[in-house]
C-alpha cells in the first residue's frame, strides 16, 4: 500500500477547487497552479524511484482489497507518463500567464488547466476499469469548456463536433465496460484479466476488444482523426499545446494498457488489426502534413501521423518495439507541446497562419528559429536527439516481428515529417519576406522562456537516453508480462 500513488489526484484536483474560490484574483492563481504541477511532477520523481527499486506499487482505496476496492496501480509505464505530463502541462502553463489574455483568466483557465491535469493522472494510475472511464470523463469535460474559450464563430463549431464525437465515443466506452463486466464479473483490471485468462478470448471477448479499440481509437486519433486537425487549430495556443501534448496520449495510453494486459490472447487477429490501423493513420497523417499550408494544420496531421508510429511498437509485441514506443511516446509529449508553441509564436508575430505568407521570422527571432529547428530534428528522429532512439527501436520492433510492411509505412512517414517540417522552417523563418519590427503583430516578450525550457528537456530526453533506458526497459517488460500487474494487485 503506498499512498503516494493519490497525490498525483489529490493536488491538482484540490489545487483546482481552491483557484475556483479566488477567481478575481489571478496572480495567486497563477502561483499555486504553477506550484500544483511542479509538486506532481516531484511526486512523479519519488514514483518512479520506488518502482525501480521495489516493483510495481499499488493503494486499495478505503482499505478494501482488490477485487472489491478500487485499486490505483503505478508502474513504470504509468510513472513515466506522469512525470512527461508534469513537465509539459508546466511549460504551457508558463506559456499561457503572458499569452491567455485575462478575459479567459477569468473564465477558470487555471482551474480548468488543472482539473484536466487530474483527469489524465488518473487515467495512467487508475486500476479498475469503470474508473478509467470516469477519469477519462474529468479530463473531457475541461477539455470542453477549454477548447470553447475565447468565443469564436470558428471554435464553437469546432468544439460541438469534439463534444459530439467525444460523447458517443464515451457511450461506446460505457457500453465495453458493460459487456466486460457481464462477462467477467469485475471491473478490477488484473482481476479482468485472470478470469480472461482462464476461459480464454473467445469471440465474444475478441469482439468486446474491437469495441473498446473503437472507443480509444476515436479518443487517440487512430485513424478515426477526422474530428482532430479542426478542434486542435482552433483554441488558444497554450490550450491547443496541452491537448497535443496529452489528450491524444491517453488515448494511446489505454490502448496499451487494455491490448498487454487484458486483450493479448489473440495478437494475430487485434494486434495485426491495430497495425492496419496504424499504417492507415501513418499515411493519411503524412498526406495532410505535406498537403497543406496552413501552419495549424500541418502541426496537427502531424500528431495524427505520431500516434499511428507510436501503435508499431504494441503490434510488434517485442520487448524492443515496446520499448521504442514509450521512448517515443515520452518523447512525443514533449515535442509536441514545443512545436505548437512555436507555431503559436509564429503566428502572433505574423499575424497569419498561412505559410505562403507568412516569412523571415528569424531576422527578428532567431533564438526561436533554432530551437523549431531542433524541434524538426527531432521529430524526424535524427541522432542523438529524442526522436532518434525511439524510431529505432520502434523499426527494429517491427522487423524482427515480421512486420516489414509496417517498418516501411513507418519509414516512410519519417520522410513526410521532415517534408513538412522543413517546408515550415524555410517558409515561416526564412522565406522571400523580411518581417521588420513595424510588421509584427504582436511581441514575444515572455514567450520564449518555455520555448527553451521544454526545447532543454527534448535535448535532456535525446542526449540522456542511456539514463533513461534502464527505466524504460523495465516499462516494457512490466507491460510484457501482465503477471508482474496482477501479483502487485493481489499481493
Amino acid at each position: 500500500m503506498n499512498n503516494l500513488l493519490i497525490t498525483p489526484v489529490v493536488i491538482p484536483l484540490l489545487t483546482g477547487m481552491v483557484l475556483i474560490i479566488f477567481q478575481k484574483n489571478i496572480q495567486l492563481q497563477k502561483v499555486l497552479s504553477l506550484a500544483a504541477l511542479l509538486a506532481t511532477g516531484v511526486v512523479s520523481v519519488l514514483l518512479i524511484n520506488q518502482i525501480r527499486n521495489d516493483g510495481i506499487q499499488t493503494l486499495q482505496l478505503g482499505g478494501w482489497e482488490a477485487p472489491y476496492g478500487i485499486s490505483f496501480v503505478g508502474d513504470m509505464f504509468s510513472a513515466l507518463l506522469l512525470l512527461a505530463t508534469s513537465v509539459v502541462s508546466a511549460g504551457c502553463l508558463l506559456y499561457a500567464f503572458p499569452s491567455i489574455g485575462r478575459r479567459q483568466e477569468k473564465l477558470y483557465f487555471y482551474p480548468l488547466v488543472l482539473f484536466l491535469v487530474t483527469g489524465v493522472n488518473g487515467s495512467f494510475l487508475t486500476g479498475d476499469l469503470f474508473n478509467l472511464y470516469v477519469f477519462f470523463e474529468v479530463f473531457l469535460f475541461a477539455s470542453y469548456v477549454m477548447i470553447s474559450l475565447g468565443g469564436t464563430k470558428r471554435q464553437l463549431r469546432e468544439s460541438l463536433k469534439y463534444i459530439f464525437t467525444n460523447i458517443i465515443s464515451s457511450a461506446f466506452f460505457l457500453m465495453g465496460v458493460a459487456y466486460l463486466y457481464s462477462i467477467t464479473g469485475t471491473l478490477n483490471l488484473a482481476h479482468i484479466s485472470i478470469r480472461i485468462a482462464e476461459v480464454g478470448q473467445d469471440g465474444l471477448i475478441t469482439t468486446v476488444a474491437f469495441l473498446f479499440l473503437i472507443v480509444f481509437a476515436l479518443k487517440a486519433g487512430l485513424l478515426l482523426y477526422f474530428w482532430l486537425p479542426g478542434s486542435y487549430s482552433v483554441p488558444p495556443t497554450a490550450i491547443a499545446a496541452i491537448f497535443a501534448a496529452l489528450l491524444t496520449k491517453v488515448g494511446i495510453y489505454a490502448i496499451f494498457r487494455m491490448f498487454t494486459l487484458i486483450f493479448y490472447h489473440e495478437p494475430q487477429i487485434t494486434h495485426l488489426f491495430i497495425g492496419i490501423l496504424a499504417a492507415a493513420t501513418m499515411v493519411l497523417g503524412g498526406i495532410g502534413a505535406i498537403g497543406y499550408w496552413d501552419l495549424r494544420k500541418i502541426l496537427t496531421y502531424n500528431v495524427v501521423l505520431s500516434v499511428g508510429f507510436i501503435m508499431l511498437g504494441l503490434v510488434s509485441f517485442t520487448h524492443t518495439g515496446m520499448m521504442g514506443s514509450i521512448y517515443y511516446l515520452i518523447h512525443d509529449m514533449v515535442i509536441k507541446a514545443l512545436v505548437f508553441l512555436i507555431g503559436g509564436t509564429i503566428i502572433h508575430l505574423t499575424g497569419t497562419s498561412n505559410l505562403k505568407d507568412s516569412g523571415g521570422v528569424i531576422r527578428l527571432h532567431p533564438q526561436l528559429g533554432w530551437m523549431f529547428f531542433i524541434a524538426a530534428l527531432s521529430m524526424v528522429g535524427i541522432p542523438p536527439l529524442s526522436g532518434f532512439l525511439g524510431k529505432v527501436f520502434i523499426t527494429q520492433g517491427a522487423f524482427a516481428s515480421g512486420y516489414f510492411w509496417l517498418g516501411a509505412v513507418g519509414l516512410l512517414a519519417s520522410l513526410c515529417i521532415l517534408y513538412s517540417m522543413i517546408k515550415m522552417f524555410m517558409n515561416a523563418f526564412w522565406g522571400d519576406r523580411l518581417l521588420s519590427e513595424e510588421e509584427e503583430k504582436g511581441t514575444a516578450k515572455g514567450l520564449l522562456l518555455p520555448i527553451a525550457l521544454l526545447t532543454i528537456a527534448s535535448l535532456v530526453l535525446g542526449i540522456g537516453a542511456e539514463g533513461l533506458a534502464g527505466y524504460v526497459a523495465q516499462a516494457a517488460e512490466e507491460l510484457l508480462n501482465p503477471n508482474l500487474y496482477i501479483d502487485a494487485v493481489f499481493e
